[in-house]
């Protein structure tokens, strides 16, 4: 519930899936502040913990349709001018959400405030991107970002450049912690669930963006996430499909089929590079890739 010290209308929404390692620690930061938790059909005993230690949080069990269906169905289930999204391998630092609502109020045309993102180490997580584009496409995944990583023109899609001490805006940032506006969210439309685990942010931030709203970073909040160390299986194939169905509604059929084309050429080459784990990664997502045109992989 909220009480003083954090405001009352920030509404606090964390998605899980099978999040036990970490939950605990994230709906502590936030234990003053309304929240919800929306499963995903978790099979750790998630819901059961989180009933059980957080007899005030909302619990709402949902099919799993993906991260940004499970996002709006928090985002309708609250009433609050600000949501935020928070990962549930996430936790806010100190009065980071208090931090985060009273810059938001002095930023009346900000969508999207984004705190400083942590590793679990203190170290700098870098969670600014740009949005796709095939030049940027072919940065990350022909590891040509690796030849000169101060380069910006090789690294333009992290965000390469960009000062993590000062207030700036970004073209789209990292979903593990979004201050969102409600008001933002009314005007522009909720997360696009076909969009099922990657890129929803990235097509969130570029339709807020394209209707006259900021995204902005903020230093003044921290925020520690954990992460993945990687996508593999299907959740590589997932990242790959995020990218065509962003590049399809904002960059037209033409240039979503180059996408397919140029990513199928950059894992068929990691299939050859790398051995074990990660090259069955590649080689399965490289057969997807190779399977049809753009249109036939995302069903259109």
């Amino acid at each position: 519930m909220a009480s003083s010290g954090q405001p009352a209308d920030a509404t606090v929404v964390v998605v899980t899936y099978d999040a036990l390692p970490w939950i605990e620690r994230c709906l502590e930061s936030v234990a003053r502040a309304p929240t919800i938790v929306v499963d995903c059909g978790s099979r750790d005993g998630t819901v059961a913990s989180v009933r059980s230690r957080f007899p005030h949080v909302t619990v709402i069990a949902v099919e799993n349709r993906g991260l940004g269906a499970a996002w709006n169905v928090g985002l309708r289930s609250s009433e609050s001018r600000y949501v935020l999204l928070l990962n549930a391998d996430a936790w806010l630092a100190g009065d980071a959400l208090s931090r985060l609502v009273a810059f938001a109020d002095g930023e009346p045309r900000a969508a999207v405030v984004a705190p400083r993102l942590l590793n679990p180490d203190g170290s700098l997580q870098r969670s600014v991107r740009g949005f796709p584009t095939l030049w940027r496409l072919a940065t990350e995944y022909f590891f040509l970002r690796k030849l000169a990583p101060r380069s910006r023109l090789l690294n333009s899609f992290y965000g390469d450049g960009f000062a993590y001490d000062e207030v700036r805006s970004a073209e789209f940032v990292m979903g593990a912690c979004l201050l969102v506006r409600r008001q933002a969210v009314e005007d522009v439309g909720y997360l696009d669930e076909e969009f099922f685990l990657f890129s929803e942010e990235t097509d969130w931030c570029f339709r807020f963006r394209e209707a006259g709203w900021r995204v902005l970073f903020f230093p003044g909040a921290e925020c520690v996430h954990v992460g993945a160390a990687s996508h593999g299986g299907r959740l590589y194939r997932e990242n790959l499909r995020g990218h065509l169905l962003f590049f399809w509604k904002h960059r037209g059929p033409e240039q979503a089929e180059k996408a397919r084309r140029l990513l199928l050429a950059a894992v068929r080459m990691r299939g050859v590079l790398f051995r074990g784990e990660r090259a069955r990664t590649y080689r399965e997502a490289a057969r997807w890739l190779g399977s049809g045109d753009v249109a036939t992989l995302l069903g259109k």
